[in-house]
């Protein structure tokens, strides 16, 4: 019995009910997270193109005259370079001086034709007038047909001697332009026709690049339709090595008339003056080489650049208040795009409002944010304006 009451009073002490203690509920976390700082700014419009350089004027060389050649000049082989009226060419010209002799024959002859034809009119009134005949005498008594014949031999004569000049001038066959040879496609001791291809040659003044653009962008750029409108200035990139830093100046001038039967796409040629470096000593741009451009359109005022990077599906971004810290979700409307860019112009986003960079998938809206690697401190109200290159 001692031991039962002891025991008893222990065991209702210790199933006594006790009150509950104070639960407390823990903070929530902030999320850390990259941030950019927006602000609105100016951005112009870039459209990516590429094409192969041309030359501007490419034609097959051809004599004016039949012969056969007898001498070629060092400037017409491949790749050499020759400027206007060089001779390029030589045929021989035995033929052309006898054809010429023969012209000067003929000159004379016909000249003392009409010298005596001439003497023959004048006395042939004289005589007339000797008779004393009151009416005028006739053209066939006047001997003027005769005359007329005599004068229209003599320019005949005269026509022909120019044409022997010009065929022995021809003889030597020269540049039409300043150029360089692409090809030669005869030899000496070879005999030509007056239409035999003798080379192809292009004019080195300057090259031309045909620039496809798309039709769906074409309203955000302002194209010269021939030489009266105001060019644009662009820069050509190597298109085999871009990471060489090679550019060269160049100048859209005109657009081509249709559209691209196949691709529905506009051809914009830019001009680029002295392509192989002759004047300038720049590095050469060759006739086939694949360039790029940017062509500048529009400028779009007052936007805002968001990176590729902090934008996830569905055109979503997360932004952040710059003075509570608190996260939430917004949907994107582009205008404008590119490889790294999407440019966004939503009224209800403040100047200096903060974006998310760091992938924040599962991040509650509501929910604070902790700034890591803070590159783009929080910015003051202040507004600035840039334009993208």
């Amino acid at each position: 019995m001692a031991l039962v009451v002891p025991g008893a009073l222990g065991y209702w002490h210790f199933s006594k009910r006790q009150p509950n203690a104070p639960v407390s509920n823990p903070k929530p976390q902030a999320t850390e997270a990259r941030v950019k700082a927006l602000h609105r700014q100016d951005y112009k419009i870039l459209i990516k193109s590429q094409g192969p350089v041309r030359a501007h004027s490419e034609v097959s060389l051809t004599a004016q005259v039949a012969g056969r050649i007898t001498r070629l000049s060092e400037e017409f082989e491949e790749g050499a370079f020759f400027e206007e009226g060089q001779v390029l060419a030589e045929l021989d010209i035995v033929d052309f001086e006898v054809a010429l002799v023969a012209a000067e024959a003929q000159v004379a002859q016909a000249e003392l034709n009409f010298a005596e034809e001439s003497t023959r009119v004048t006395q042939a009134r004289l005589n007339w007038e000797d008779l004393g005949y009151e009416e005028e005498a006739s053209d066939l008594v006047l001997r003027k047909p005769q005359l007329k014949h005599a004068e229209s031999q003599l320019k005949l004569a005269e026509t022909q001697l120019e044409s022997a000049r010009r065929d022995l001038q021809r003889s030597r066959i020269r540049a039409p332009f300043t150029g360089r040879v692409l090809s030669r496609s005869v030899g000496i001791g070879q005999t030509i026709g007056a239409t035999t291809p003798l080379g192809i040659i292009f004019a080195t003044d300057y090259s031309e690049v045909r620039l496809p653009v798309s039709t769906r962008f074409l309203t955000n750029l302002t194209l010269p339709e021939d030489s009266s409108d105001p060019g644009i200035a662009i820069k050509l990139k190597d298109g085999l090595n871009e990471s060489s830093g090679i550019e060269w100046d160049a100048q859209i001038i005109r657009t081509e008339g249709a559209l691209d039967k196949d691709t529905l796409e506009l051809f914009a040629i830019a001009r680029v003056d002295d392509p192989f470096g002759v004047t300038s000593g720049k590095v050469p741009l060759r006739v086939g080489q694949p360039v790029t451009a940017e062509i500048p359109g529009k400028v779009l005022e007052q936007v805002f650049i968001v990176p590729r990077e902090a934008v996830t599906g569905l055109n979503r971004i997360r932004l952040v208040d710059p003075e509570s810290l608190v996260l939430r979700s917004s949907t994107m409307d582009p205008i404008w795009s590119d490889e790294t860019s999407v440019i966004i112009n939503d009224p209800a986003i403040e100047d200096g409002t903060l974006l998310v960079l760091s992938p924040m998938m599962h991040a509650p809206d509501g929910g604070k944010i902790e700034i890591i690697d803070d590159t783009d401190p929080i910015p003051s109200k202040a507004t600035g304006a840039a334009t993208a290159e």
